[in-house]
């Protein structure tokens, strides 16, 4: 049994995000991975997404530890979640782990876990494993390759990752790693899929800044500055850009604040302290020297830019001549709030730049050309594609085919697909049945498919409520029936159609036999068919009806 590892996603193929791998050799198990994803438009009021942990909480007993590639939510964003109910160590880099903590004090975790700081080349031991750390570049910095070590062979797991040959922080990818895997043998290789479908290369993260540079050079006024909060290296270029162009910085966004505070403490951002100043002393710096640094680059409803844009921003106001920089890409579905967003910036009378208009952003994945040089390095004999949806999973198998890889030798998985692999090879086991859990602010899988369905139906179709007050001792009507509607047809302009709403109730419930009126449950019944019926016939719409019987 110990020279079988079984390989088992619970998230990230199919998707962007949620990304989670299982890894069971022998009676140990550990995980790669622990995301989160955003909900769509149909997850109505849902917070977040996050993977279906029940079978690591089956398996607790085996369970070694947790390993993180670095720190971008949709790869930490639902520690908190497993780790609430399963306590192993957590291995990561040190802004990894920086974030990972910041995220545990939300949950009140951050000292009943075990974090282990790991770097490149270090081994840890996980049960009979042993798993070593690979140097990667990417749009965060500290972001890890993992290699599994095994009698039969080794596995390569990339993490996200990009080939920079010049990155900000000078730590370069580790080239010779792989190829020394390479050269040892490399049974299977999981590998990042997200550009699977762009030719080329992603560019240097270096490349964006003489196009940054300008725009803030040339800026006549303010400088409103927008990227994704883990985006450290694009962070510390704008603040290197800042003190050149003597300006001086205000961070406004929680999480673009924490993250600066962590990246400093793991020593990954660096800047002299007099070059942040507090975003309520704005006023005192004239205009021509402000750098606003913000979150918000997707458009989100609450977040600091869409509040600047819509001049609800406590301390930021947006005048004629300022200039916004969203220096992030546009994620799809994210278009029309993004947008919409730049359309009030620009009625505001600032200028907007954004990657459709200026070379302000690099991709921090691996397009197709740094995608075959990672397959030529490691020359794997089973590709696993990674971290796509399913039209960048094909298009990695493609790849790989024109590569001279044997299709029978890629395996295109979906969450809860099980590949078994040993000395002779590797073949698909009897798949693991998973779905994926729901987080509505504190309520953890509380969400499911009748409460989603309801809340579409209230979104689409409103509601009326029907009120009867009704004595208890005798069952006759005391007062009432009453008609309330949300969302469905405004009361004040409809007032003799819910008139014969109240009539309909009335009957309804006269029609009720004596014994049925000492039933409520009988009554609220017959009340909302007849009410949903009427309402059918005269609107052919469906609002959700709720009768409410008050006792008196």
């Amino acid at each position: 049994r110990a020279q079988r590892i079984r390989i088992i996603p619970l998230g990230g193929l199919g998707e962007i995000g949620m990304n989670m791998m299982i890894f069971e050799y022998g009676d140990d198990m550990f995980a790669i991975d622990c995301g989160q994803m955003f909900p769509d438009e149909e997850l109505l009021g849902v917070d977040s997404v996050i993977p279906d942990i029940n079978y690591v909480v089956e398996n607790r007993h085996r369970f070694r530890g947790l390993i993180l590639t670095h720190g971008h939510e949709d790869h930490i964003g639902a520690v908190p979640y497993l780790l609430q109910r399963v306590k192993v160590p957590v291995y990561g880099s040190a802004l990894t782990l920086g974030l990972v903590r910041e995220r545990l004090k939300e949950f009140r975790l951050e000292n009943d876990v075990e974090l282990i700081t790991v770097g490149p080349e270090d081994i840890v031991h996980l049960g009979g494993v042993e798993i070593q750390f690979i140097s990667v570049t990417h749009s965060i910095p500290d972001a890890l390759a993992v290699a599994i070590r095994l009698p039969f062979g080794n596995i390569i797991h990339t993490g996200d990752y990009k080939i920079d040959m010049t990155p900000p922080d000078g730590r370069p990818f580790d080239f010779q790693t792989f190829a020394r895997y390479g050269e040892e043998g490399v049974l299977a290789l999981l590998a990042d899929s997200t550009n699977a479908c762009r030719e080329g290369i992603s560019g240097s993260e270096r490349s964006v800044v003489p196009a940054i540079d300008k725009l803030i050079e040339q800026a006549p006024r303010a400088v409103i500055f927008s990227c994704f909060s883990s985006s450290l290296h694009r962070v510390q270029q704008v603040l290197d850009l800042a003190r050149i162009h003597k300006r001086k910085v205000f961070v406004t966004g929680r999480s673009m604040i924490r993250n600066l505070r962590v990246g400093a403490e793991t020593g990954v951002l660096y800047y002299p302290p007099d070059l942040i100043h507090d975003i309520r002393d704005l006023k005192m710096v004239p205009p021509e020297r402000r750098l606003i640094l913000t979150t918000g680059s997707q458009g989100e409803a609450l977040s600091a830019l869409s509040r600047m844009a819509l001049d609800e921003h406590r301390d930021v106001k947006v005048e004629r001549g300022d200039t916004v920089i969203i220096s992030s890409r546009i994620i799809p579905g994210n278009e029309k709030a993004i947008y919409r967003m730049i359309n009030h910036f620009f009625r505001r009378g600032a200028e907007v730049y954004y990657d459709d208009v200026a070379n302000i952003h690099v991709s921090g994945h691996a397009c197709r050309e740094e995608m075959r040089l990672m397959i030529n390095l490691t020359r794997p004999k089973y590709l696993i594609p990674l971290h796509g949806e399913f039209r960048h999973l094909v298009e990695h198998k493609h790849l790989a085919v024109e590569m001279g890889i044997d299709p029978e030798k890629v395996f295109i998985l979906q969450n809860g697909d099980v590949i078994e692999m040993d000395a002779d090879g590797a073949a698909r086991g009897e798949r693991v049945e998973i779905s994926r859990i729901l987080v509505d602010g504190h309520d953890v899988g509380g969400v499911d498919e009748v409460v989603l369905r309801d809340r579409r139906h209230l979104a689409e179709d409103g509601m009326v409520i029907a009120m009867l007050a009704v004595e208890q001792a005798t069952g006759i009507l005391a007062s009432g029936p009453d008609i309330v509607s949300r969302g469905f047809l405004y009361m004040d302009e409809n007032q003799e159609f819910f008139e014969q709403c109240k009539k309909v109730v009335l009957d309804a419930f006269n029609n009720c036999e004596k014994e049925s009126k000492e039933e409520w449950a009988v009554v609220k019944t017959s009340v909302r068919q007849a009410l949903k019926r009427f309402i059918k016939n005269e609107t052919g719409r469906f609002p959700v009806i709720l009768p409410v019987v008050l006792e008196i």
